[in-house]
């Protein structure tokens, strides 16, 4: 059996745009991804899923928890590349928008934060971990995409 690229995909706080346009990639590709990919990690493709030992992480969505941000650790302990996915990943934002509230409408929803466990700021995934590449865009260009996924796989010397 040839050598894979081992990823993985994960998706924090956002509208999870990117993952729908990976899904929708996966109907157009997914024959020819399977012969130099693993999907270790993608929980919209199965069930059973493992975190260990990905060759690349592909991460969509804003940190808005210490739970999440703690995920976000494991991951990036578990790749050897992380590439950050649409904008939320990238700056934050949209995600982040309550970030820029005024106290009115902070004390309006200070009972929301407090109840689902959420931080007081909403922080991009470099915030948290080390990204080594991105993809931005709400939702991502499916060619940036391509382009990135080429890139690894030549990267990881499976092309």
């Amino acid at each position: 059996m040839s050598k894979k690229l081992k990823i993985g995909w994960f998706s924090f706080s956002c509208c999870e745009d990117s993952t729908i346009i990976f899904t929708e990639m996966l109907n157009d590709h997914y024959a020819e991804w399977s012969k130099v990919i693993e999907f270790q990690h993608v929980r919209i493709l199965k069930k059973n899923n493992m975190l260990k030992g990905l060759d690349v992480a592909f991460v969509e969505g804003a940190i808005a928890s210490e739970k999440d941000a703690g995920k976000a650790k494991k991951i990036r302990d578990n790749c050897k590349k992380l590439v950050a996915i649409g904008s939320c990943a990238v700056t934050g934002m949209p995600s982040a928008q309550r970030n820029l509230f005024d106290e009115e409408k902070k004390k309006e929803i200070a009972f929301l934060l407090e109840r689902f466990k959420l931080a007081e700021k909403v922080v991009p995934l470099s915030e948290v971990v080390k990204v080594d590449a991105q993809v931005p865009g709400c939702p991502m260009s499916e060619n940036d995409f391509l382009a990135m996924l080429e890139s690894c796989l030549k990267e990881f010397g499976i092309r």
